[in-house]
């Protein structure tokens, strides 16, 4: 079994691009992206969405690009991210945009915080309308990690519980027209998608997509 593990975790299928802050200040994403598509890996990539001119340069695009959505209106947005230049909300809109554009899988990913950004629903519903992805992701807050130093502020009483977060995914579900699909109850996630062809093609078959990128690229 070890023996087989080792070979596996050595024969990846899949990537995560999230690296340390912002992963679309690489200037070299389309060139990483690419060269994981000829060997057959799938690609996820994370980004806050404050570099829209740099989503718009990646050639190839990766398997499912997702844009984490902190906010449901500009003042929130300041208090959680504290940017440290102009314009950021603007930028994160104009990428919002650019996603309903975009020939590849969407996520909107959601972390809920009690207290902070867990409001104003029909703000959230506005920034969904506007980027169309296939999929929103609504989760909650987890009291780990930096999120335990006391400057920032969050306690225990900052997680939401699975109900909550089923009830306010619930609300955007009616805002959106997306439908409610999936929940994972420890991790206190709801899985909502924008029509019954997200829906049917929400589970990835990395294998067969691996094999399309090697052909693709043969």
């Amino acid at each position: 079994m070890k023996l087989k593990r080792w070979s596996e975790a050595n024969d990846p299928k899949h990537v995560a691009l999230s690296l340390t802050g912002e992963p679309t200040f690489y200037p070299k994403m389309g060139k990483l992206i690419k060269s994981f598509h000829k060997r057959g890996i799938s690609t996820f990539l994370v980004t806050n969405g404050t570099l829209p001119e740099a989503i718009e340069r990646i050639d190839p695009l990766p398997t499912q690009l997702y844009i984490s959505m902190q906010a449901p209106d500009e003042d929130t947005y300041i208090k959680i991210t504290r940017p440290k230049v102009k314009h950021t909300w603007e930028r994160f809109r104009k990428s919002l945009e650019l996603m309903s554009r975009l020939k590849t899988r969407t996520v909107l990913r959601m972390t809920l915080i009690k207290g902070l950004n867990m409001l104003n629903p029909e703000g959230y519903a506005e920034l969904i309308k506007l980027a169309k992805p296939n999929y929103v992701e609504v989760k909650g807050f987890s009291f780990v990690g930096g999120a335990r130093e006391p400057q920032r502020g969050l306690s225990l009483e900052s997680m939401p519980k699975h109900e909550e977060i089923k009830e306010f995914a619930s609300k955007l579900a009616g805002l959106t027209g997306y439908i409610d699909t999936a929940e994972h109850r420890p991790s206190r996630i709801v899985l909502l998608c924008r029509d019954t062809e997200s829906r049917d093609s929400r589970i990835i078959d990395f294998d067969k997509i691996g094999k399309e990128y090697m052909a693709a690229y043969a």
